[in-house]
């Protein structure tokens, strides 16, 4: 996708106060983060003359990383942890990083977990928080889901302020998506209205990797790899009959980032069907009888579809549903494609063999591979940093290959997509080959007309 780049104001975090404690770490030989260290937004030279011109400084990203001045005592601070919304591989290596980094770098002496995502926070007689030790976490990393357990839906703010202030929490790191992205932002908001010296920090969790001015988040990477396994078995099944078809459905609701990334994973992939790039099942143009010369050619075919794409030939808006958590409840593309397959060559009289494989639980309660259990552990240290040093309302993020802070107002504004003309998706299209009838939007909305 193409990102327009917000004024420089907007990339501004938002700091509890004045930092006037030492830190522990000045004693380690530990190299500091100054606060003027900042990462543009754009790499590309062709944004900046507009800046230069006027005078203006781009707008750029704080780094993170550790300040030698910090805003909590951590002899005195109590910390909160809190993770929410669907299970993803990694979670509990964060959890675990958020502990040891509190616990060894800084001395901090309470930790809490509060139990069931933001439900925690205010039925805490139904699910009392843990306290978080090293040894309460020394093996977590090995597990897949979630040491604390999670869940979906709003909470009152109200009330989950009063639990933070009775348990007397100076930091709480959040660990979820979009929802739980929006709900610290109310949380911040409450705390600012009430003059609360709480900090509120998150570590952005979508398996999707569908967050804004976010480059890669935690547990994509392995997300990525399982499916690729689920892409090699399909071609196996496909090879293995005449007109044999593997069909593999993904996870991606808005962003087919999976999909792409695993068929590019995967060269055996001869179609990937994903929410930013509409498609027609019949006609000239159309899904099945693209499938239908590939059988007629090649007599097998590997699909690998994301679970948001087709729903505008599945549901219509007015009808549409949503979850607790407000998202929408989507229909199943996976189980349509499958029978529309079936329903379409049994009508050909011609003889198919379709395998259909939906990995979603498999991929996402897995544990962490090994690139995505040492970029938790950064990005708890990394929050670990921010936390002490008195930022709030604001996640870590990655952006040209460096940790940075980034307000949450911006990181939710809008979702992140494949840019159906950019440089990832055409090498999806050009390595399934589906370029030659793949219908654009524009293209598709002519035909619908």
């Amino acid at each position: 996708m193409v990102l327009s780049l917000p004024p420089a104001h907007d990339t501004v975090v938002a700091t509890l106060g004045a930092c006037l404690l030492p830190s522990p770490l000045l004693t380690t030989g530990q190299r500091f983060v100054d606060d003027s260290h900042r990462v543009l937004l754009s790499a590309d030279s062709r944004d900046l003359p507009p800046f230069t011109a006027s005078g203006q400084i781009p707008p750029a990203f704080e780094v993170a990383g550790p300040r030698s001045q910090l805003f909590f005592d951590p002899a005195t601070v109590t910390c909160g942890i809190v993770t929410c919304g669907g299970i993803c591989p990694g979670v509990n290596d964060v959890i675990r990083s958020l502990v040891l980094t509190l616990t060894h770098a800084y001395g901090v002496r309470q930790i809490l977990g509060f139990r069931y995502g933001y439900a925690g926070l205010v039925s805490q007689s139904d699910f009392p928080p843990l306290h978080l030790t090293p040894a309460v976490v020394d093996t977590i990393h090995q597990q897949g889901g979630t040491l604390l357990g999670t869940s979906r839906g709003p909470q009152d703010i109200g009330q989950m302020v009063d639990t933070l202030v009775r348990e007397h929490v100076g930091i709480l790191f959040t660990i979820g998506g979009d929802g739980t992205l929006h709900g610290a932002i109310a949380l911040s908001q409450e705390i600012q209205r009430r003059h609360l010296a709480i900090s509120i920090i998150a570590i952005p969790k979508t398996i999707d990797n569908d967050l804004t001015w976010v480059e890669q988040s935690f547990g994509f990477a392995t997300a990525v790899e399982a499916a690729t396994a689920a892409i090699q078995a399909a071609h196996t099944e496909a090879r293995g009959a005449w007109n044999g078809i593997g069909l593999v459905k993904l996870m991606g609701r808005h962003s087919g980032f999976i999909a792409a990334h695993a068929s590019l994973a995967n060269s055996d992939v001869n179609f990937c069907l994903v929410p930013e790039s509409p498609f027609l099942l019949a006609g000239e143009r159309g899904f099945l009888p693209a499938l239908a010369q590939r059988l007629a050619h090649r007599h097998h075919a590997v699909i690998v579809v994301a679970e948001g794409a087709g729903q505008a030939i599945l549901q219509e808006p007015a009808h549409q549903e949503r979850d607790a958590s407000g998202n929408l409840r989507l229909k199943d593309i996976g189980v349509f494609l499958r029978d529309e397959i079936t329903r379409y060559f049994s009508a050909q009289s011609t003889e198919i063999t379709l395998k259909y494989i939906d990995p979603s639980y498999l991929v996402r309660g897995v544990s962490a591979n090994a690139f995505d259990s040492q970029f938790c552990l950064m990005l708890g240290q990394h929050a670990v940093h921010a936390g002490m040093a008195g930022r709030t309302a604001m996640l870590i993020g990655y952006w040209h290959q460096q940790f940075t802070h980034v307000p949450l107002p911006l990181a939710v504004a809008r979702r992140k997509q494949l840019d159906p003309r950019g440089t990832a998706w055409q090498s999806v299209l050009q390595a399934t080959g589906q370029a030659t009838w793949m219908a654009d939007r524009e293209r598709i909305n002519e035909e619908e007309q």
